[in-house]
């Protein structure tokens, strides 16, 4: 294969998904939007949540469109779509509603769109390091939560820009950023004119072995939501700036969790790489309390379920190439990726628990719960998770 041209397919993706994870920054927009609106903190989530039941609906259709259209177009629409939802949300200061409509739907679907392009592509360039890529491949999603965290935090800290203001310069920048990365994604030349085999999406639903992925992606997703966008107000006793560190501590590590977690898959079993995960996250969890007393434990909460978390995008993606093949990929992991909707509450039921009770003790025991849960039923069948 051509390396000079794998390798700057591979720098394109890295810059797309930079564009792409910037929803994942959102605890840095919730306290400003509070005090510029008045409104409570499960409101202000909405926008979060709708982006987490369009971005995951979207994936649904997204491996028929990848396969119709190619990555290139697909890659390229979805960037439009995107920047043109943080812009619309620009106007957002008189009509709420057109934030969630902005960021929640709009750049939702078009994350959808564009989300699969680089793993579907960098799965066919590097086909023997397939978690190592694949972790690559999304590790701008946590990777520019960090750098857009500190981005937006200090435009907006320093009252030059409110949040919406903040919208509309970071929409039009994605949408030059991630149009002109598009332009770069392209299947190996040798694999440009083979189409994907499809499977009815009926085959798969009956498939024990997916069922079971689909529950433990959708608890590993709910905890790291509940965390993620509730991430500042964890922790009360510290000053404002400690949450905003706290946020790019999140996202750094999430970024370097999708390539370690990426690492260590390839050299083991994917059930035994998934347990791990989820037991890991789910003793963090429960044991929140005592790391969230101090300025230092939080932080070190930030960092660890952020490493945790940033294993969920980078295990399952691919345990299902491993799993059902590199052809494949956009079909079935479009279709595990719905777990995303049905986890997608989970922070705005953990902010409604903190408006009526002010802390966010029993939502993470109960998702700690049912991670153990998940990890229990994968170990039971984990001869089918090679």
């Amino acid at each position: 294969m051509d390396s000079g041209r794998r390798y700057g397919i591979l720098a394109s993706s890295l810059f797309m998904q930079l564009c792409l994870g910037a929803t994942y920054a959102w605890s840095v927009f919730v306290a400003p939007l509070r005090e510029h609106t008045g409104l409570s903190q499960a409101t202000v989530q909405l926008p979060f949540t709708a982006f987490y039941f369009a971005f995951p609906l979207t994936m649904l259709f997204a491996g028929t469109l990848l396969q119709r259209f190619g990555p290139r177009v697909c890659a390229i629409l979805g960037g439009t779509v995107f920047g043109c939802g943080w812009v619309l949300a620009f106007f957002g200061s008189q009509c709420f509603p057109l934030v969630v409509v902005g960021i929640g739907i709009l750049s939702g679907v078009g994350v959808g769109i564009a989300y699969m392009v680089p793993i579907a592509v960098l799965v066919r360039w590097f086909p023997r390091h397939k978690g190592l890529v694949t972790g690559f491949a999304v590790v701008g999603f946590g990777g520019g939560a960090a750098l857009l965290s500190q981005i937006a935090g200090r435009l907006i800290s320093s009252g030059a820009y409110s949040p919406f203001e903040t919208f509309g310069i970071l929409g039009g920048a994605f949408f030059g950023i991630i149009t002109l990365a598009g332009c770069f994604m392209q299947f190996p030349p040798s694999e440009t004119q083979r189409l994907d085999a499809p499977i009815a999406f009926r085959e798969i639903l009956q498939r024990k072995e997916f069922r079971i992925l689909y529950g433990c992606m959708t608890v590993a997703l709910a905890g790291g939501f509940a965390v993620n966008a509730n991430l500042k107000e964890l922790h009360t006793g510290g000053a404002a700036e400690v949450g905003l560190i706290a946020v790019g501590v999140f996202a750094i590590a999430n970024a370097c969790g999708r390539l370690l977690w990426g690492f260590v898959f390839d050299r083991f079993a994917s059930w035994s790489v998934i347990q791990a995960n989820l037991i890991g996250q789910a003793l963090l969890l429960l044991t929140a309390a005592l790391w969230l007393n101090s300025e230092t434990g939080f932080l070190i909460f930030a960092a660890l379920a952020g490493l945790n978390y940033g294993g969920v995008l980078v295990l399952y993606a691919s345990t299902v190439v491993r799993r059902w093949g590199a052809e494949r990929v956009g079909q079935v992991y479009g279709l595990l990726f719905s777990a995303n909707i049905v986890a997608s509450p989970a922070s705005m039921l953990a902010g409604v628990w903190f408006d009526v009770r002010g802390d966010f003790f029993l939502p993470l025991a109960l998702l700690a719960a049912g991670m153990i849960v998940a990890a229990g039923f994968l170990r039971s069948s984990r001869a089918s998770y090679p």
